[in-house]
Formats: structure tokens, sequence, C-alpha cells
């Protein structure tokens, strides 16, 4: 039997949201959720006809584009692209790598719906650090650690970063080797997961190159904020990548997915409880978070953990906001305004969202020569030995073997 606590009406809807001790089963919200709007259907041909397998892909892929490119092109003020990057960048090279990417993700949601939050986190650990490059993707390269071990990087999940290796192989066999980058795969990887949990479909700038070694740990330290920050000391690290209050507000709504562990929190609850958390929140995160040094998870959003939708700016107006650093946007008084906005205006919250994404994945962008295209997203091109610099055909066929 699942324990329930006291209903807890929220300030928006009215709704009853009760908690309960189970961990993995968070309350959701009793309203219909939103629907991700459908993609064209990608239908495969027979084997014994792979040229009219072929010629359906592409034209599923240039009605994925257009779809794409219409949705950039109504939603008004976009922000500028970095030279070197379009929105139809791979049309001639590649044209169904984004029907490729979006299919196998579909059915990879299917199977595993937290990957959708997994895959959007790895694109922020990515922008945030020395620019969107994938180099989080790296293992250790000439001596420098992977980014992965860092202490804000450890949770994110292996499976992540395996089905965007998976989606590398599936690219460059379909494209005839290495074309689609790993920093690129990364943001349609995000992009995706958002549509496919319900959120906002949006155009992705693309034309990224990847990074040729890790971050540091003082690089990453220094471009990643604690969960136990503020407002004025998130808007700091945001002004030095070129974001600001809005962006800020609306690229936390990333919280809506996902989940979090209680050492992330746990400085709310322990030894005091902070005034601004919910009381009943506070007792409901007990349940999961006892005492310090639990390694326990909760969800992010307490109402619909699953969906990408702006409840989580429902959960921060009734004091339900798990981190300081999310909390802290409602109780400031210059983002204050927007979490209210964006709590009972879903779609001004997907547009910014949009326009932050946007603009986010952009940020110290490699193109044209710079970088390279990796081969495997998780080992620069360059620290392969000799021996393993075989012929495209070649390489091709081994992995045919392993996916």
């Amino acid at each position: 039997m699942i324990d329930r606590a006291p209903c807890q009406p929220d300030k928006i809807h009215g709704e009853c949201t009760r908690a309960y001790k189970n961990p993995r089963t968070p309350p959701t919200s009793t309203q219909a959720q939103p629907q991700p709007q459908p993609h064209p259907t990608i239908t495969m041909a027979s084997s014994s006809s792979p040229s009219a397998a072929r010629a359906l892909l592409v034209l599923a892929a240039a009605a994925l584009v257009l779809s794409y490119v219409s949705a950039a092109a109504g939603a008004g003020d976009s922000p500028p692209l970095a030279k070197g990057l379009s929105f139809d960048f791979y049309s001639a090279k590649c044209p169904q790598a984004e029907a490729i990417v979006f299919a196998f993700l579909k059915d990879a949601i299917r199977k595993d719906v937290g990957l959708a939050a997994a895959l959007l986190r790895i694109h922020f650990h990515d922008c945030f650090v020395q620019g969107c490059d994938g180099s989080v993707l790296l293992d250790k390269t000439n001596g420098v650690d992977s980014e992965k071990v860092s202490p804000p990087n450890v949770t994110l999940r292996p499976s992540a970063f395996k089905a965007i290796n998976d989606i590398r192989a599936l690219l460059q066999r379909a494209c005839g080797g290495p074309v689609v980058s790993c920093a690129d795969i990364a943001a349609l990887a995000a992009r995706d997961s958002v549509h496919l949990a319900g959120g906002p479909r949006y155009a992705v700038p693309l034309g990224r190159r990847d990074g040729l070694a890790p971050a540091s740990l003082d690089t990453i330290l220094g471009a990643l904020p604690p969960p136990t920050s503020k407002v004025p000391v998130l808007l700091s690290f945001l002004a030095k990548i070129g974001l600001d209050a809005d962006d800020l507000v609306a690229l936390s709504g990333a919280h809506t997915l996902g989940i979090a562990h209680c050492g992330s929190f746990e400085e709310r609850l322990f030894p005091k409880e902070d005034t601004t958390m919910n009381k009943w929140f506070a007792g409901h995160l007990k349940l999961t978070c006892p005492r310090l040094k639990v390694d326990n998870s909760t969800a992010n959003d307490i109402r619909t953990p699953d969906v990408f939708d702006n409840k989580y700016y429902v959960d921060l107006l009734n004091r339900q906001g798990l981190f300081t650093s999310d909390q802290d946007l409602h109780t400031d008084a210059g983002t204050k305004p927007v979490v209210t906005r964006f709590a009972v205006d879903q779609a001004a919250f997907f547009d910014q969202f949009v326009k932050s994404m946007v603009k986010m994945g952009q940020i110290n962008v490699l193109t044209g020569n710079q970088g390279q295209i990796r081969t495997d997203c998780s080992v620069p091109n360059a620290a392969r030995s000799a021996g393993d610099e075989l012929p495209w055909s070649v390489v091709e066929a081994a992995e045919s073997f392993v996916l």
C-alpha cells in the first residue's frame, strides 16, 4: 500500500496534490497532459527495395526539416545565428540526418522516459562549459580527465552518452562517413527530447564542430553554478556567456523533467528547513531524504515529472521548488514576475524557452575548419592510433555488427 499525505491544493489550478512515500512515483497533475505534435512518419520499404527505402527516408527528412524551419519562421524575434551555422546545414550533405535522430529517440524515449531529461541535461552541461563543442562527451584525453567525472557531471546518465554515440554510428552509415558532428547530435537530441516529452517543436541551427579536448576541472567549476546558488550568482555565471534573466528563468524550466539526488537539496532540509519551502513539501521530501548523505532521488517537478510543460513554475509559486536555485527565482524580485507569467501562460514559457535554447546552443561554437567531426563521440580523432585509421567502408562494416 502507498501512504498518502494530506492534500495540498496549488495556487494556480486549485488541484489536489498528494505526497507519495515511493520516491519513484511522484504525484502528477489531474489536468490533461499536452501531447507532442506528430512528426512525419518514417516508413521503411522492404529490404528488397533499398532505393525505395532511401527515397522514403529522404522525403520524410525533407518534411521534417520543413516543419522545423516553418516553426522557426513563426517564432518571432529569434536570436541571430552564429557565423557558420544554419537551419539547413545538412540539407545537401545528409538530408535524412534529422529524421534519423528523431526516429531513434522516439523509440528510445518510449522505452525509457527518463532519457529525455538526461539528453537535455547533457546539452546544457556541454554548452555552459567552453561552448557547445561536444567536449562533455569525451573520455579522458591526453592526460586530461573526462568532464564526466567532475562533481557537476557525475550524475549525467551513461545511457544518454551511449544514445548519442549510437545515433552517431547510425548517421555515419547513412551519410557515408563522419558528416554530422557529435555537438550537433547533442543539440538535436535535446531538441527532440523536449518535443517528445510534450514540449515545443522548434528548429535548431546546425553546423557545430567538435572540440579536441575536455575542459579542465577549474573551467567546469567556474562555468556550472551549484544548485545552492541564488539569482544574483546565477546571473553572474550567465552574463559571462551572453545569457540574461529571461534566459535564466526559461532555461531553468528544463527542470520540469528529470530527477535530483538528495545531496543536491539536502541543505534545504537539514539541520533546519528552508523557510522559503512549503512545509508540506519539506515533509514530502523527507520521506525520500530522511537524513543527510542519503543517496536517494526524487522528481524535479512534483506535478508532471515526465511531461515538458509549465508546471515547474506552478511548483515555484507554491514554494515547492526543489533546489535553492529553483525557488529563488520566485523569491527574487527581479525574476518573480517572469516566473508568475510562465506559470499562468505555458505558450509564453515555450516561446521564451525556444529562444533561449537557440541562444544557448550557439555559445562559443566551433564552425568551418575549427575542431573536427569525430568518428567516435567519446574520443577525438587525433587520439586514435595509426592502426585505428581504417578505410571508412571497413569501419562501417564493423559497426554494423554492434548496433
